[in-house]
């Protein structure tokens, strides 16, 4: 890891300020208020981390824009690769409280992230109907996403057992997705 004193630091000086964004976007992480300056910052801020660096290896302007472009890239896809883990987890979070469910029963849902990319969301699920077969069975669910404010945003998904686990069996829709969980 490069440091700013560290000796990779010490000849190339413009390594320091990558470094010092590096140090910044980790203690970022750590911290539940950064979402939404993850969301917009994460290709700036790469950008310039990557102009940086590129500055401090070479005097080509191409070669320097590419690799800021190509640090600048390789973040966001970083950042939306983490973002649908997390939405992944939160989906198998309200399969695994809908699942053991019968019809009209309700269930408490809830998601706690280890790197608070997203806040952690909460809700109620319930079992509206059985659907598929005995080879393949399948619920169709109604999903709340609860919000301190006393107010809920209801939506509709379905489950599938798969061994003794049930996982999510949506499909991404291709319109607007449905808040941070799809």
């Amino acid at each position: 890891m490069i440091t700013p004193d560290s000796p990779s630091a010490r000849r190339w000086p413009g390594l320091r300020d990558a470094a010092a964004l590096a140090a910044a976007l980790a203690l970022c992480l750590s911290a539940s208020g950064c979402s939404s300056l993850l969301g917009e910052g994460t290709a700036a801020g790469a950008g310039i981390a990557g102009a940086s660096v590129a500055g401090a290896l070479t005097d080509n302007a191409a070669v320097a824009t590419g690799i800021g472009l190509g640090v600048q890239a390789g973040a966001r896809a970083a950042l939306q690769y983490s973002q649908r883990k997390i939405h992944a987890a939160a989906q198998d979070r309200i399969a695994m409280a809908a699942g053991p469910l019968a019809v009209d029963a309700v269930a408490d849902w809830k998601t706690d992230h280890a790197v608070p990319l997203e806040p952690a969301e909460h809700g109620r699920v319930t079992v509206s109907r059985e659907i598929g077969g005995k080879s393949l069975p399948c619920k169709e669910i109604v999903f709340s996403v609860d919000d301190d404010a006393k107010s809920s945003a209801f939506y509709i998904a379905a489950i599938c057992r798969d061994g003794q686990t049930w996982k999510w069996a949506s499909a991404e829709p291709a319109t607007e997705r449905w808040g941070s969980l799809q």
